[in-house]
């Protein structure tokens, strides 16, 4: 021992993880819908909980680029029109944490609530983007959140589609309303304008028969040039100018 000297190490993350899991278990959740989600600052980085029928599915945490309130509007998104989930039974909390880049707060509240055994979203393929093509030959494992919860292409539509346009106009419609990903085929390598059967065709929809997207892209479909098909699967839907057998989506039409 040295006289008037002494060591002393704080343990930042477990304090902050301490006081951390003190705020979030005396919180309310609130539910995941736009009307709650409409003061979460979208710059805010900081952490936050997902619950399901009341019990804790998914644990994130944002940096202030993508911020609390714009990736909680993605999962608000992501859960819509899906099948053996209700969105009205997801709820969420959220915090705002002003110093934490060093620190793994994601992993530690994983860990802290049991890991991805009981946190069953994380790990799940929930938070995750479309890698492409690739999804389309992936099989999912029972536990992935698009395997427990498939989309569902059959609810009514909360959009209004064009009642004619191009393939491609409609499409881009639907593609930019729908909560889940609508893929079709571009001009070509590294292209992002849509094939030019699409840019090309005329569709016209019948509206007193145009309520779900299965009915949108059913009639585009069937008004597009020999060669076409759409596919739906567990987590989208595929509109490709091939003849390719899908053996782990569902065909929706084919042309």
């Amino acid at each position: 021992m040295i006289i008037g000297y002494r060591d002393f190490e704080f343990d930042l993350p477990n304090a902050l993880l301490v006081r951390l899991v003190e705020v979030l278990d005396g919180m309310i959740a609130a539910p995941l819908n736009l009307i709650s989600l409409a003061d979460i600052p979208d710059q805010a980085q900081g952490v936050y909980q997902l619950f399901f029928n009341g019990d804790l599915v998914y644990i994130g945490k944002t940096d202030a680029e993508a911020g609390l309130g714009s990736r909680l509007r993605r999962h608000y998104q992501k859960i819509q029109h899906r099948g053996n989930l209700d969105p009205s039974n997801v709820s969420f909390k959220a915090v705002r944490i002003y110093v934490f880049t060093a620190v793994d707060l994601e992993t530690q509240l994983i860990n802290y609530y049991g890991g991805n055994s009981k946190v069953q979203w994380n790990g799940s393929g929930f938070g995750s983007n479309d890698p492409g093509r690739e999804r389309d030959t992936t099989k999912f494992k029972e536990e992935h959140f698009d395997a427990k919860y498939p989309i569902d292409v059959n609810r009514p539509l909360t959009f209004s589609i064009p009642a004619s346009g191009t393939a491609a106009s409609i499409l881009a419609v639907l593609k930019n309303s729908l909560p889940y990903t609508l893929r079709y085929e571009n001009a070509g390598g590294r292209s992002r304008q849509p094939h030019s059967d699409l840019t090309t065709t005329t569709i016209t929809l019948p509206q007193d028969k145009i309520v779900t997207a299965h009915d949108v892209i059913s009639a585009i479909v069937s008004q597009l040039p020999s060669g076409w098909q759409a596919v739906r699967f567990p987590s989208h839907i595929i509109l490709y100018k091939d003849n390719k057998n899908y053996i782990y989506g569902s065909l929706i039409s084919r042309s």
